[in-house]
């Protein structure tokens, strides 16, 4: 096993025509955004660049330039971890836009380190300090304002500025010390897809290990692929790229998804999903909690309006139960979609409407909208959404455990249920509820519990035993009892 160290990947974020292009036109030296219709990225590309920076050995750079933050959205959402750094990207002149502070929530969640910088600063009304002071409003704290965020004035036309914001992404990635293995399989990960005349193309970037023409590689949900060829950011063909390398795979036989992880090595789950033809499991409301502490509702909220947007997240900021992940106005994107999978979120429209593309792809992807056009109604039901949690937080606390029903027994003309306690234990007198395939079908208490005709005050995790309820009830084996001392 050897350790090398790797050039970082950096990702350019920002609202759209504020430079994003032209940035890296100017880095890379060629003429890319003119070939852009519009002067707008029209697909995500990545490039690797060389910077030479006295003092230090690794001066490579391999930038990934998306449309906006649509995605880097997706490949988080697909659990991709491709970026080390983010570049935010700010116009002097028009300071921060919708897509930039979306861009800013995407960067904080994806937890990697980023700096600032504010392009057109060789126009007459550029306004900087402006633009720090907006940062600040959403909790970017830069350098001179408090905070350690670096930010560095630019002109990406220009050039002014370019070179100093190249040092210090060569500083923040040392600061990082990047590093691959040689020696485990390779691993890449798929940040766009296309089909043309040579077949399915694959842009991907290594990040760990090795691949080479030829080689055998898997992706999740595919069969395996053999590599017909291996081509550079240049349109060289390559025998073998290495990580933080981007290049072109030809070979695959569909089209993968972007964001997979593929492998020089199948895993068992992997080999399992390449002959699984369920479908997608069904997304349950337990799966929108956050857990870890106290639960909570994450929403993402657009509005077709500022007055109606503020007055909303007024309101719904003030209840705990509920956690405001981003909130906007306009239309639902796939942005919106990408992020509220990763972050667990619904996504709550008020008099926005839904376009049949997006209502597909957030079945696709398990997320749920809802929309309103009445803003008493939203508020109603989130509020009664948020009441339903709090009281299930204060019945979480005296949760005491679960039990299946593994049997159905007369004794004495009294029906008893054979049970299996599965968490916890279950205490005579307790409140329990009873649920069948999931749902909740009665509730009622425990009357009496016994072993080999003993009777017992209670039944522990592991164990088995005959309960009998304090009241008749309809129950069969397969249903699950969970208890709780009140």
């Amino acid at each position: 096993m050897a350790t090398h160290p790797r050039s970082p990947v950096i990702v350019v974020l920002g609202h759209v025509d504020h430079g994003k292009t032209s940035l890296l036109d100017h880095i890379r030296k060629s003429n890319l955004t003119s070939k852009e219709a519009g002067q707008i990225t029209q697909s995500i590309g990545a490039y690797e660049v060389t910077i030479p920076v006295a003092g230090f050995d690794q001066n490579r750079l391999t930038f990934i330039d998306t449309p906006g933050h649509e995605a880097f959205s997706q490949l988080r959402s697909r659990g991709a971890s491709v970026a080390d750094i983010a570049v935010l990207i700010v116009d002097a002149v028009d300071s921060l836009k919708p897509q930039t502070i979306e861009s800013i929530f995407h960067i904080k969640q994806a937890g990697i380190p980023y700096l600032v910088a504010v392009n057109k600063i060789d126009k007459p009304d550029a306004d900087i300090e402006k633009v720090k002071r907006d940062l600040a409003k959403h909790e970017v704290l830069v350098e001179g304002m408090g905070g350690t965020v670096p930010i560095i004035g630019i002109s990406a036309t220009v050039g002014t500025g370019i070179p100093d914001l190249l040092e210090t992404l060569v500083l923040i990635a040392s600061e990082q010390q990047l590093t691959f293995d040689d020696a485990v399989p390779a691993q890449a990960y798929i940040i766009e897809t296309k089909q043309t005349k040579a077949g399915i193309e694959a842009s991907c970037i290594i990040k760990q290990g090795t691949m080479k023409v030829g080689q055998t590689v898997h992706v999740a949900g595919t069969t395996p692929l053999k590599i017909k060829a291996l081509i550079n950011d240049l349109g060289v063909r390559q025998q073998q790229v290495v990580p933080s390398q981007p290049f072109v795979l030809l070979g695959c036989d569909s089209l993968p998804e972007v964001g997979s992880l593929i492998r020089g090595e199948a895993t068992d789950m992997e080999i399992k999903e390449t002959v699984k033809t369920d479908a997608p499991k069904r997304l349950e409301i337990n799966d929108l909690f956050d857990t870890e502490e106290k639960e909570t509702l994450n929403i993402i909220i657009k509005a077709d309006s500022s007055g109606s947007l503020e007055a909303l997240t007024g309101i719904l900021s003030k209840l705990e139960s509920i956690s405001i992940q981003l909130a906007g106005v306009g239309e639902v994107t796939k942005s919106d979609i990408f992020l509220a999978k990763v972050s667990k979120a619904i996504i709550v429209g008020f008099n926005t409407k839904i376009s049949h593309d997006i209502e597909a792809i957030a079945k696709q992807e398990r997320v749920i909208i809802k929309t309103y056009a009445i803003i008493y109604e939203l508020l109603d039901e989130l509020k009664e959404v948020a009441a339903l949690m709090e009281e299930k937080d204060k019945k979480d606390v005296f949760a005491r455990g679960e039990a299946k029903i593994i049997a159905n027994f007369v004794i004495d003309g009294e029906n008893i249920a054979g049970i299996t306690v599965t968490k916890g234990k279950i205490v005579v007198g307790d409140h329990i509820e009873l649920y069948r395939d999931d749902k909740l079908s009665t509730e009622t208490a425990i009357g009496s519990l016994q072993q080999r005709a003993k009777a017992l005050k209670e039944i522990q995790k592991g164990q088995e035993g005959g309960l009998k309820f304090a009241e008749t009830i309809d129950f069969k084996v397969g249903d699950v009892i969970k208890s709780y001392s009140i």
